[in-house]
């Protein structure tokens, strides 16, 4: 399955929307498929958008039509990409890591059917102005970005592959300028580049602008850095994927892709790239980054460029990285460090952008040895995630932020159930104001001891009113849990029936009761437990 199979798959599901107007891929595109995210709709009703008539600031119409959100708009979408449910993304996931499949090399690929090379890249309007890239942050954006990149690259003494998802901002028409990251010990592309310039020779390097999604899903997904990512993505496949060999570099890429960028990255200098709107939610100011020189762009006939949306989340980009992590983190503390009693791995997505902010999920039978065991493993996993980890027990939804506000306060002890560890990188985030080092925050806020119930209506009485509401027409619901009343062990079969005589109209029954129950001799407010034990 390529993009544009991935894409029919989507409007079978009604998961694709259509924008067949003129749409102004400077300053329009991006706005309008953000408003899916900003503007109060739920994930569930996110979709991918497809223009058809794109346009740029000067008023040039391209024959390229331009996707986004056909990635990750939804978690559903991104299931779509890999043919399975969302219950079993992470199954997928796991299975694929554990079992990879070489990529299987062919000669004469889609991707190959246009190619650009020579003068057609430096012509007016060719290169990389032939593309309809559009502009992610206007307002902001130095330039036009690649944003949904397979950047390809190789370990110039193991032979390697890497793929990674760079940005790549539009500096000429053949050229362009690449962000690698260099902390935390480097992008996997970063390190080959750093061998490249021990050695004095520029960096081949070819850019993948949609394919499959499961090759594109490798991308932003943190593998180990001698793993191929492509034979992980046949693994997600279940097949292997079909490479070719580039024009002008010595690389495979994607034979079924949509459009490839191919060329060299110098090593002897490296120029200002920025400002762009960078996916931690701050626009990312000027920094020196690489500088690629490009040698051919090859596409299909009729391509499609794809697009994601990323900046302050939710994004399509978080999206992206949540479905990913959130398996991978379970995985790891289920099965790697048999931390018992771990039920979920929740990262929190608005603003905080998934990597800052983790919850963990525990049942009531996981001793608190083994909650600090999950907290810990948790915030040493991956050096850019888990500057606040939380632990909650099973009756707290950890997608709801209210409902870890409430077990924090009512369930944690803030002089023994938090722990700060420093010397914590910085991570993936603004420069501005920033030392280099950081600290960890861990709160142990599950339930210790048996309380009362949750003072709501019991779920019986809250699903008949919701039937009542639907049937008067009302507002429509979005339910956030909790939303229900529940017991949480503290409660007697007294207090049941008591409950259940007062919805049959027979309160005055509790009244006999407690009349026969009446004592001198203490204080208002003193509990009936303490006196009838």
């Amino acid at each position: 399955m390529d993009l544009q199979d991935h894409l029919s798959r989507l409007e079978e599901k009604g998961l694709l929307q259509r924008i067949e107007i003129p749409i102004d891929k400077d300053s329009e595109l991006h706005p309008l498929a953000r408003w899916q995210f900003q503007g109060g709709i739920p994930a569930e009703d996110r979709k991918a958008f497809l223009y058809t008539d794109v346009t740029d600031g000067k008023g040039r119409s391209y024959d390229i039509p331009v996707t986004v959100g056909a990635l990750a708009a939804n978690p559903e979408i991104y299931a779509a990409g890999l043919g399975v449910s969302v219950e079993e993304i992470g199954e997928v996931w796991v299975r694929a890591m554990q079992n990879p499949i070489p990529p299987e090399v062919v000669t004469e690929a889609p991707c190959q059917e246009v190619v650009m090379t020579g003068a057609d890249l430096t012509r007016e309007g060719g290169g990389l102005a032939a593309l309809p890239v559009p502009i992610s942050t206007p307002g902001f954006d130095a330039a036009p970005y690649l944003t949904a990149t397979l950047v390809v690259t190789k370990d110039p003494e193991s032979g390697i592959r890497n793929m990674g998802t760079y940005r790549g901002q539009l500096k000429a028409r053949d050229r362009l300028g690449v962000r690698m990251a260099s902390r935390l010990g480097g992008a996997g592309g970063y390190q080959h580049w750093l061998k490249y310039k021990e050695r004095g020779e520029k960096m081949p390097v070819a850019i993948v602008i949609g394919c499959a999604p499961a090759v594109l899903f490798t991308g932003p997904q943190k593998l180990p850095i001698d793993q191929d990512e492509m034979a992980v993505a046949g693994g997600l496949i279940g097949a292997p994927v079909r490479t070719v060999a580039c024009k002008t570099v010595d690389l495979e890429v994607p034979a079924d892709a949509e459009i490839v960028i191919e060329g060299e990255i110098a090593i002897d200098y490296l120029e200002p790239e920025g400002p762009f709107g960078e996916s931690h939610g701050h626009v990312a100011l000027e920094d020196f980054n690489m500088s690629m020189q490009v040698t051919a762009i090859t596409t299909k006939k009729k391509p499609v460029f794809v697009s994601i949306v990323s900046q302050v989340t939710p994004s399509e980009s978080s999206t992206l990285k949540k479905v990913a992590y959130e398996p991978l983190y379970f995985e790891h503390l289920k099965n790697v460090l048999n931390v018992k009693g771990i039920t979920r791995v929740v990262m929190h997505e608005p603003l905080t952008n998934i990597r800052k902010v983790i919850f963990l999920q525990f049942d009531r039978s996981a001793p608190q040895t083994e909650v600090w065991r999950g907290l810990q493993g948790a915030a040493a996993l991956q050096a850019q995630c888990g500057k606040v980890v939380i632990a909650v027990s099973e009756d707290i939804e950890p997608n709801n932020a209210d409902a870890i506000f409430w077990s924090i306060a009512y369930r944690a002890n803030l002089s023994t159930d938090l722990h700060v560890t420093p010397y914590r990188s910085g991570g993936h985030g603004p420069k501005s104001g920033r030392s280099g080092a950081d600290s960890t925050l861990m709160i142990d806020a599950t339930l210790k001891a048996a309380m009362p119930p949750l003072a709501l209506p019991r779920e019986p009485y809250m699903t008949r009113a919701r039937k009542i509401w639907e049937e008067l027409q009302l507002p429509r619901l979005t339910p956030q849990p909790p939303w229900h009343g529940y017991e949480l062990g503290d409660w007697s079969d007294l207090w049941s029936d008591y409950a259940d005589r007062a919805v049959a109209g027979d309160w005055e029954d509790n009244g006999r009761v407690t009349e026969g129950r009446q004592r001198g001799g203490m204080k208002p407010e003193t509990p009936v437990r303490d006196i009838e034990g």
